[in-house]
């Protein structure tokens, strides 16, 4: 990338034009250009991953950067996705290659939207971790390997194959990225509960193994604590003590 980096691209140019190229290649494959699209998909794809690389070129990585790449990128699968939903939507009759079902039409649709959930889980999920401080970067699909499962049915004519890869193991992948976070969450609790001293607490309020089992209630509060009865106000003349103090 650094050719690239010294034509003066930035990196957040590359990534608005690969959420351009991903709306035209909705609207291709929407048209029924499956082979098109699939190229298409490839090519948006290079955009989407390559700005990253662009930014480390020219030493520029922001963090609005990655956050509006992370952020265009799902509306780049989602659209594309849309675009095969919308074709599936007003093709008559598929003809997908090897699949043995009835009713393509109905299991693509559903395949689709199966697929926009699991995708969009698996980019949450890491971030929702990383927002935690958690890295988070477990799974078998990752952007880069659905937009090639994607490309490879559109290619081949097993589009509807490459769907149901995609509703399978994009939600397989955001079930192992939770149980990674709920098994680094774990090992974290456990150590912080063997790092506090006995009869201290902890940031979380609990309190290590030595504890007592008694507690104590503050007593009423006496408006008249610290307060003598006995002791008689003396009267001075020294400004601006002048009316009466009390004896200490």
């Amino acid at each position: 990338m650094r050719p690239v980096a010294q034509l003066g691209i930035t990196p957040n140019t590359l990534t608005l034009v690969g959420l351009l190229l991903s709306i035209a290649t909705a609207g291709v494959i929407a048209q029924g250009y499956l082979l098109v699209g699939g190229l298409l998909v490839l090519f948006a794809g290079i955009f989407d991953m390559f700005d990253g690389a662009l930014a480390r070129a020219r030493n520029a990585s922001t963090t609005f950067g990655a956050f509006l790449d992370s952020t265009l990128d799902r509306y780049s699968e989602s659209i594309i996705l849309f675009g095969l939903l919308w074709y599936a939507l007003q093709a008559r009759t598929l003809h997908e290659n090897l699949w043995p079902f009835q009713d393509e039409q109905s299991w693509m649709i559903r395949l689709i939207y199966i697929a926009v959930v699991g995708s969009l889980m698996v980019s949450y999920a890491k971030a929702r971790a990383e927002g935690l401080g958690l890295e988070c970067k477990t799974g078998l699909l990752a952007r880069p390997e659905r937009v090639v499962i994607l490309a490879i049915g559109l290619l081949t004519g097993t589009v509807i194959w490459a769907v149901l890869l995609l509703a399978i193991f994009s939600n397989v992948t955001a079930v192992e990225r939770i149980v990674h976070v709920w098994r680094a969450t774990k090992h974290s609790v456990a150590a912080s509960k063997r790092a506090i001293p006995p009869g201290e607490f902890s940031a979380d309020g609990h309190t290590g193994a030595r504890e007592s089992n008694t507690h104590s209630r503050p007593g009423p509060i006496d408006t008249n604590e610290g307060i003598n009865p006995s002791i008689q106000p003396v009267h001075t003349n020294v400004p601006p003590f002048n009316r009466s103090v009390q004896q200490e």
